[in-house]
Order: C-alpha cells, then sequence, then structure tokens
C-alpha cells in the first residue's frame, strides 16, 4: 500500500499554517512552523505567483494532506461526490469525515489521524462489533466504533479516557470515554465540519 513516508511538519510549511498532523507537537513552541514559516527547501522564501490553478491545487494538496489521502483515493472521492447529489464540495468532505480513521481522531482516542489510522490498522478498533482494520472504511449514521475489549488497558486508550473533555467531539457524533465507544448520530453537515478548507476550489480544479 503506497503511503507518504516523509517529515508531516514540512507538510504544514509547504501549506503555510498548521495541519495539525503531529498531535499535541502542533500545539507546543516546538512546532516547526512557528520556527521557520515559510515552505521548506532551498527556494521556499522565495516569491511564488499565486496563479489561480496553483491556488486551486495548494487547496486539494491541504485537504488531502489533512486526512491523509493519497491522490488516487482522494480523486475518487471527489468523483463519488459528484456523483451525488447537492453540492459536490460537501459531499467530498463528507466522504472524508465518515472514514473510520477519522472517527477514531475527531472522538479524542487517537492524537492525530496518523495516530489514529495506525490503531486501526493493528486490529484495536470495532466497528459494530467487529474487528475492522481499515482505515478508509466509512461509518454510517447508527453505527458504533469502539475499542476492542482486550485493547482498552493500552497506554494510548488509558490516555484518552484521561483527557477525556479536553477536545470537543463534534455534534454528529457522541464520545462515550469511560466505554472507549462512539456512536455515530448522523454524517456530517458543511457548517459542523472545521476543517479549514474552501472546497470550491478544488471543485473548480477537478472541473477542468
Amino acid at each position: 500500500m503506497a503511503r507518504y513516508t516523509g517529515a508531516d511538519c514540512k507538510r504544514c510549511r509547504r501549506e503555510k499554517q498548521k495541519l495539525f498532523l503531529k498531535g499535541s507537537k502542533c500545539e507546543s513552541a516546538k512546532c516547526p512552523i512557528e520556527i521557520r514559516p515559510y515552505p521548506p527547501g532551498e527556494h521556499g522564501r522565495g516569491r511564488t505567483k499565486d496563479s489561480e490553478y496553483l491556488l486551486q491545487m495548494r487547496e486539494k494538496q491541504k485537504c488531502a494532506r489533512i486526512y491523509g489521502v493519497l491522490e488516487k483515493q482522494f480523486r475518487g472521492y471527489y468523483t463519488e461526490a459528484n456523483r451525488q447529489q447537492g453540492k459536490t464540495g460537501e459531499n467530498l468532505l463528507r466522504i472524508l469525515e465518515s472514514r473510520l480513521d477519522n472517527v477514531v481522531y475527531r472522538a479524542g482516542f487517537a492524537k492525530s489521524r496518523d495516530h489514529a489510522r495506525q490503531l486501526v490498522r493493528h486490529g484495536h478498533i470495532l466497528l459494530n462489533g467487529r474487528k475492522t482494520d481499515i482505515p478508509s472504511a466509512r461509518v454510517s449514521p447508527n453505527d458504533i466504533v469502539e475499542v476492542r475489549e482486550s485493547s482498552r488497558s493500552l497506554t494510548p486508550f488509558e490516555v484518552a479516557k484521561a483527557e477525556a473533555g479536553e477536545k470537543t467531539v463534534p455534534a454528529w457524533l457522541e464520545a462515550i470515554p469511560s466505554n472507549l465507544r462512539v456512536l455515530v448520530h448522523a454524517l456530517p453537515e458543511r457548517q459542523v465540519i472545521d476543517t479549514q478548507v474552501q472546497e470550491q476550489l478544488i471543485v473548480e480544479l477537478y472541473s477542468k
């Protein structure tokens, strides 16, 4: 399976904003973007002409990096979103939010989406009572996501229970930290998705 193996912090610097890919490190003074708030590379501080295409491409790259999705899969999500009724950009974000690794992250059971992806891949997460080790698996309304009973004593989940309440869980989910369980009440509407992307630019890019 293809995956990005480089430095996550370079991705934030390339987008000139925090994408919160490294959990608590992103909140600390050690975050590289606080020290070097310009793109990486020899010409990182040089001026770049912000053409319309560049703005669209950067927005697509930013969205894909936030959710940890590579280009082929991201384009597949866009194609699916374009076939659905409603606004394509909002459909795309709803699809990305419904990924199992994102739900585990949103519920506060992981420090970052990368961390959540690892927990899912290692078989610690159950979806409706069944072990699911595919991070891209999608949840539906009324689904139940929970930590496998034999995994609940592991350090990441003990920390999650201890820090319950420190992170805001979106309204479309209901987290029950004591049982390490999250209930999916509905799929989110755009107004409750706090991902800072301009999805219309992504639609314009793929519509060309």
